[in-house]
């Protein structure tokens, strides 16, 4: 098995240290099984309830922004809204590579406490707008706070191969949980406290990630030679199993994106009212989880690329079911059913990809690869965003849904030349 490079240095408790021959006996011990350490289940947890505190502030904006927009200076122009919504993935993906590479050489925790504090100052403008460009301006500070690439790589440096799926797993169980809470949550506080209040509760959100990643976070591995090793960033982009990854992530993100610029429009037109959308989403998005039981026995038996291409799979039939929908009047139960197969195949790829890139990347370029793995899912939210709000504009919900299921079909043939990887790395 390939340990995981500085597992040993990272596996010492902060009140009682450990001596370098307990660390390793200790490391050997866990290569046996794929059961996660005391270690690999605090990094996770911790981890992971980083990113649920900064998805749960994005995602209670996702649901009401089209709606809520439209009552600002400047919201009747769905392709400004869609901007609006969509910026906040561009600025991230300037972003994800730089931070992803300077997580490498200053120290992850540094980067990922700067990047909660742009993004909380960004929340804070978002509270104070009083038109779309102001929303604009706040999402685009937002997405500066680019720190999943520098979260992600933490979460790999500190745990083993054959537990990084798990591990992955769980920060995207987090995050759909963040995003079944937040249907609930975001008709119900737009009704209370505005848009406004929701961006303010974002700030406040992101500031506690930040405390948690001071204060919970296990301390980062030291570099053998007190400086971290350098590799060639264009391996990176020379690879082509990642290459594969990254175009995959771009096309999800930009498909999820592009369905919340008109699934909200279709289920008010299917006669359910703003305020109760949640009650569609809320039963599709814990439903799917389930699914994700079934992930880790297949990865350990040696069919995660099966999984992947099978979750593509299903993403590719929600947007061909909602383009059909579109053209006709599609009932609340056509639509929960659509948005249930959505999430099968949304949830398993959010914790198989990332799981992927970092057991593909060369370890010095792990951040750098998970950067560029970061960009591309931010381009997708900006171009998800945009062209989302275009075609819905020009040639409808159907035009729309007509677009994601092609770029879904060519991820598909593109991720069938993906070459099987095992749970552990030989």
């Amino acid at each position: 098995m390939h340990d995981n490079p500085g597992f040993a240095a990272a596996s010492r408790p902060a009140r009682a240290p450990m001596t370098s021959s307990s660390a390793s006996s200790s490391v050997q011990m866990a290569g046996e099984t794929s059961a996660m350490t005391p270690l690999e289940r605090r990094s996770s947890i911790s981890l992971a309830s980083i990113f649920a505190l900064r998805m749960l502030g994005l995602f209670l904006v996702l649901p009401v922004f089209a709606l809520e927009a439209a009552r600002y200076p400047g919201g009747d122009d769905p392709a400004r809204i869609g901007l609006a919504m969509g910026i906040y993935g561009l600025t991230q993906a300037f972003l994800q590579m730089p931070l992803g590479l300077a997580s490498d050489r200053v120290g992850r925790k540094r980067v990922i406490v700067a990047g909660l504090l742009v993004f909380a100052f960004g929340s804070l403008l978002g509270a104070l707008a009083d038109s779309v460009t102001g929303l604009l301006v706040a999402r685009a500070l937002q997405g500066a706070g680019a720190v999943s690439a520098a979260v992600t790589a933490l979460l790999a440096d500190q745990t083993r191969d054959v537990v990084r799926t798990k591990a992955m797993a769980l920060v995207g169980a987090s995050i759909g949980l963040m995003f079944a809470l937040s249907l609930v949550l975001a008709p119900l506080l737009a009704a209370r406290i505005g848009l406004a209040g929701i961006f303010g509760l974002t700030g406040a959100l992101a500031l506690l990630g930040a405390a948690v990643v001071a204060f919970v976070v296990p301390a980062e591995a030291a570099h053998p030679a007190g400086r971290p090793s350098r590799g060639r960033v264009a391996d990176v982009f020379a690879h082509a199993d990642l290459s594969r990854l990254n175009l995959g992530v771009f096309v999800l993100h930009t498909v999820q994106m592009a369905m919340w610029v008109a699934v909200p429009g279709m289920l008010v037109a299917a006669g359910l009212a703003r305020g109760a959308h949640w009650q569609v989403y809320l039963p599709a998005v814990l439903a799917s989880f389930v699914i994700m039981g079934g992930v880790f026995p297949l990865e350990r038996r040696g069919h995660l690329r099966a999984v992947l291409l099978g979750a593509i799979g299903l993403v590719g039939l929600a947007q061909v079911g909602l383009g059909l929908a579109a053209g006709e009047a599609p009932g609340l139960w056509t639509l929960g059913l659509l948005l249930f197969v959505f999430f099968c195949g949304f949830n398993v790829l959010e914790a198989t990809q990332p799981s992927l890139v970092s057991r593909l990347a060369p370890p010095a370029l792990r951040g750098a690869a998970l950067g560029l793995y970061n960009t591309l899912q931010s381009v997708g939210l900006f171009a998800g965003g945009v062209l989302g709000g275009l075609l819905l504009s020009k040639g409808g919900a159907f035009a729309l849904f007509g677009a994601s299921s092609a770029l879904v079909a060519l991820w598909f043939l593109v991720s069938r030349g993906l070459r099987q990887v095992s749970a552990r790395n030989d």
